[in-house]
């Protein structure tokens, strides 16, 4: 999930199976597209960027995963080299153009860059688009490699019959692959590109890729650039080592790192404040020296690139724990987060004040904060300062064109979605505060002739005294806040939900119902449901999926096991099939012992859609604790 704010103030945000929506100004929000994406583990449709000349050439980015002819499941641990290579494949930055009716044109497609990838195995994509003043593109991209079997130190293992994912050297600190990178390019209407000049290796250089602006990342998962300096800001996961460990390094943390120049961030080599791992022989369990992070070497048989690295650079802000006061304690989960730049010509009545300009907005997924931080004019931290958030897990923000701070809230569930997920767009109150609207239905999809509950909420810091109007998207109208509708027709609605106060403010929620087709409902079942299971046993599982509209074709069934911690999950394995066993990796992927770890097997089927409307996918899922669960809710959680 990620999202770009076009110029109209209607904001693009993706679905990792592919969809793309958008939201217009007055919170009405729609399909603009899908395109067809692998979705093991991580992989699907990740980043979203806007053209800088989009108002001219309705250009949008996406970076995504391309189906290809991937084997389905999972890649194999141990193997040789032509097992692993069957499941290689890429990561895809396109151009797309979005048509002027806010819809996506799949033929308009310019292939502008592939990204290698090892597909069927865990982890780190990365996936974040952004331009710089001058119009050059960024990418950022994770180190495409299984932090599960090292402890929750550095992943470096070199074993011939090894699948290379357990090596973060031959991508993070390969200055020959594009992984674990921040990448800069310049990107032409064709989606040619040419590579701006101040990159980290120039053209030519021999083992090495000139695209590359930074390395040594884990999992960029956020990345935002300050226009006026050209800073780019990143949020780097860290590892889960619960302690540090002499023969092996540091305890996992995380960091805010700030790029002003080409560099090297030090990864897998080095994390935080240049804080070293050993090299570890992953054979014989022995530890050798520890890596020089003034000049780290990259020896692994995976390295394609030069053995000699640029120096590492330290951590803007590196955090675990409760070592950064400000940030609080719990989850580890570095979001990023822009700089505000206050334009006084900018004619908004919502745009931030003047005396946050040059203030970065850091987001915390599990901490669940957004916190303004104030700079010094060499770039230091000056004041860490609280800031209103109400929503919960922040995965994307970005300040739009009216100088407001639009968010996207990833909710609290496992890659389904709930009542928690939502974009926000955050005003600055001059003149009043405007009602703040919200909806649910209590069915969204279904045959014609669909009777749907509706429920509005709204709340306004000025007022209590609101009016409540309803457009039920079929041409017919509505009041009060727990209004009753029926849909006669096939089609796909947004049905919008509107609140005014006496000063004529309104705040607007919306929902999409779905006639003439119905979400498939999904069942499963696991032995001993509810119970303590250790990590790492086989876990037979049934599924039951029932829809009114078609024959279930039990081949389309996905279940798949994911390590939970605290309040997200990492996708591990799957199995395709209404009957089977999943068989996840043993241990705890090397967690701090005290960490809120559990099992997750969450199961969905997509039906064919029905009566002219699209596919809709069921979801369900059912939580596995394991035998030494802890009811701690505040341990480390980074992944």
């Amino acid at each position: 999930m990620s999202l770009a704010v076009l110029p109209d103030r209607s904001v693009l945000h993706t679905a990792r199976d592919g969809t793309l929506r958008l939201t217009d100004q007055g919170g009405v929000t729609k399909v603009a597209g899908k395109i067809p994406v692998y979705s093991h583990d991580e992989e699907g449709l990740q980043g979203v960027g806007i053209d800088p000349d989009f108002e001219n050439n309705r250009a949008i980015y996406l970076y995504y995963a391309p189906p290809l002819d991937t084997p389905a499941g999972d890649a194999p641990s141990t193997g040789t080299a032509a097992d692993f290579a069957k499941f290689d494949g890429v990561n895809r930055l396109s151009r797309f153009v979005l048509g002027a009716n806010g819809t996506l044109d799949l033929a308009s497609e310019k292939k502008v860059l592939d990204v290698a990838t090892s597909r069927g195995i865990c982890c780190h994509v990365g996936g974040d688009i952004a331009f710089d003043a001058d119009g050059n593109l960024y990418l950022s991209t994770g180190d495409d490699s299984n932090p599960f079997e090292s402890d929750g130190y550095t992943p470096i293992d070199e074993r011939a019959d090894r699948n290379p994912a357990f090596d973060a050297r031959r991508t993070s600190g390969n200055s020959n692959d594009l992984r674990g990178k921040i990448l800069r390019i310049k990107v032409a209407e064709d989606g040619s590109y040419t590579v701006p000049e101040g990159n980290l290796f120039a053209p030519g250089t021999e083992k090495t890729r000139p695209e590359i602006y930074a390395m040594g990342f884990r999992n960029p998962f956020r990345m935002n650039i300050d226009k006026p300096t050209g800073t780019v800001y990143v949020g780097d996961y860290g590892p889960d080592a619960g302690a540090a460990n002499p023969n092996r390094g540091p305890a996992g943390q995380v960091e805010f790192a700030k790029v002003t120049e080409a560099g090297n961030f030090g990864w897998p080599f080095c994390t935080g404040d240049n804080d070293a791992y050993n090299d570890y022989d992953f054979a014989t369990g022995t530890s050798g020296p520890k890596f020089d992070c003034a000049a780290p070497k990259n020896t692994s048989p995976h390295n394609t690139g030069i053995e000699d690295l640029p120096p590492a650079q330290t951590a803007w802000i590196p955090y675990d724990g409760a070592s950064v006061p400000e940030f609080g304690s719990g989850s580890e989960s570095p979001m990023g987060g822009p700089v505000y730049r206050y334009d006084p010509e900018l004619d908004s009545s919502v745009k931030f004040p003047e005396a946050y300009d040059g203030d970065f907005f850091a987001g915390e997924f599990g901490r669940r904060w957004i916190k303004r931080i104030e700079q010094t004019e060499d770039g230091t931290v000056a004041k860490i300062n609280d800031f209103p958030w109400t929503g919960t897990q922040i995965m994307d923000m970005e300040f739009g064109p009216d100088g407001a701070l639009y968010v996207l809230d990833y909710g609290l569930s496992w890659f389904q979605g709930d009542k928690d997920s939502a974009l926000y767009r955050i005003e600055n109150a001059a003149d009043g505060f405007s009602p703040i609207a919200g909806v649910s239905a209590d069915k969204t999809s279904g045959a014609a002739g669909l009777k749907v509950k509706f429920t509005g909420t709204a709340n306004d810091a000025d007022s209590p005294d609101l009016t409540y109007a309803w457009d039920f998207g079929d041409g017919t109208k509505g009041e009060g806040l727990t209004p009753t509708h029926k849909y006669k027709k096939a089609g796909t609605y947004t049905a919008t939900f509107t609140a005014t106060d006496p000063e004529g403010n309104t705040g607007s929620a919306s929902t999409r119902i779905v006639v003439g087709n119905t979400e498939p409902t999904v069942k499963i079942t696991l032995p001993g449901n509810g119970s303590l299971a250790p990590f790492g046993r086989p876990v037979p599982f049934k599924v039951t999926v029932t829809d009114p509209e078609e024959t279930i074709d039990c081949s389309r069934v996905k279940v798949a096991y994911s390590l939970g911690h605290d309040s997200h999950a990492h996708e591990l394995t799957s199995e395709m099939g209404c009957e089977g066993t999943l068989n996840p990796p043993a241990g705890d992927g090397g967690h701090d012992p005290n960490a809120n770890i559990y099992g997750v097997v969450g199961a969905s089927y997509t039906d064919g859609g029905a009566n002219g409307q699209e596919a809709l996918t069921g979801t369900a899922r059912t939580v596995i604790q394991p035998r030494t669960a802890r009811p701690s809710t505040s341990a480390p959680s980074r992944v």
